[in-house]
């Protein structure tokens, strides 16, 4: 961190600076210049909460140098982490995508949607029985009885299975149906309370970027898991709101690069939520990939018709066999695969 002094500060207005920055257990450095003094602080910056030094009298800028978020960052790692769920590596050079309906509905439609899955060639599944909603009003998800669903169906094809946790009081429940992957959706993206709870598991989360977040509010997002002892963490960025209605959202493409830059976590994209059209998501995916995604979070169902949630951006299994086969197309061109 650096401590631009103000030209005017008086003798007196100096030494408190130097002894406020002693007593948060930093050590100053102090350089004169010609026009300006400068103050280098050495030691372990974060101590220092926002807004902490600039109340002073001396103080005209504090430049901060450090990430705030400190172990989710290549400061903390420089090499990609690879998250493995079940022996599948998210990050490097395969990319994975997780397929499946927005809801859990029935036994049945499960069952399909699992065959759907594993034909198209995806390693994991998706699907929720617990569904955050806008309005009250609509389907919320099948809810307890909806894991048992999606368990068996999944178990039947062996493939790993990836849910949305909203309440802290059914980790438990989560744990016992072996959930392979938990979701932290983006409405839950700042409640600190949940992150705090699992950074204490050791369970792959994917921590969905909250709708009008900034990337820095994400990283601490992610920090709070991190600092709890829980470092499988996976970015997934599903597009962010803004003034424009002719599509559900913005997916940001920059952020993937971005975040690339910043963690050392893999990051996966949502083109289904990002585009809320199926016709959307073959385009979206196929940017996320271009852009560096270490994969993906496709909505489909077998029926796409008679969805009870998201109809309209769900894929059928004849959909989502097609984008596989271009998706692994653009993944050998540009050096990975699917």
């Amino acid at each position: 961190m650096i401590v631009i002094v103000k030209p005017q500060a008086t003798a007196e207005q100096r030494e408190q600076l130097l002894r406020r920055i002693r007593e948060l257990g930093l050590q100053p450095m102090v350089s004169n210049g010609s026009e300006r003094t400068v103050v280098g602080l050495i030691g372990d910056e974060r101590l220092i909460a926002e807004g902490m030094l600039e109340s002073l009298p001396a103080v005209e800028q504090v430049m901060p140098i450090l990430k705030p978020y400190k172990l989710v960052s290549r400061e903390f790692k420089a090499s990609d982490s690879i998250v493995e769920v079940r022996g599948i590596p998210f990050g490097g050079k395969q990319i994975q995508v997780i397929a499946g309906p927005c809801s859990v509905e029935t036994p049945e439609q499960m069952r399909q949607a699992a065959a759907a899955v594993q034909a198209a060639g995806c390693r994991l599944m998706r699907g929720g029985a617990f569904k955050p909603r806008t309005s009250p009003y609509t389907f919320q998800g099948v809810g307890d009885e909806g894991l048992d669903f999606f368990r068996d169906a999944a178990d039947a094809f062996n493939l790993p299975i990836v849910t949305e946790l909203m309440d802290v009081r059914k980790i438990d429940l989560f744990l016992e149906k072996r959930v392979d992957v938990i979701q932290i959706g983006t409405r839950n993206m700042q409640n600190f309370d949940l992150l705090k709870e699992v950074g204490r598991l050791e369970v792959p989360i994917i921590l969905k970027r909250g709708m009008s977040a900034t990337v820095k509010e994400w990283l601490m997002a992610a920090e709070y898991i991190a600092a709890h002892g829980n470092h499988r963490i996976i970015f997934a960025e599903r597009g962010i709101r803004s003034f424009e209605t002719s599509y559900r959202n913005i997916l940001d493409v920059t952020a993937i690069p971005f975040l690339k830059k910043e963690t050392h976590l893999p990051v996966i994209v949502d083109p289904s939520h990002a585009g809320g059209k199926a016709w959307l998501v073959p385009a979206l995916a196929k940017a996320a990939i271009a852009a560096g995604a270490d994969g993906l979070l496709i909505e489909s169902h077998p029926c796409p018709e008679e969805a009870w949630c998201d109809a309209d951006q769900a894929l059928s299994p004849e959909q989502l066999k097609i984008l596989m086969a271009d998706l692994r197309k653009l993944a050998e061109a540009i050096g990975r695969e699917l």
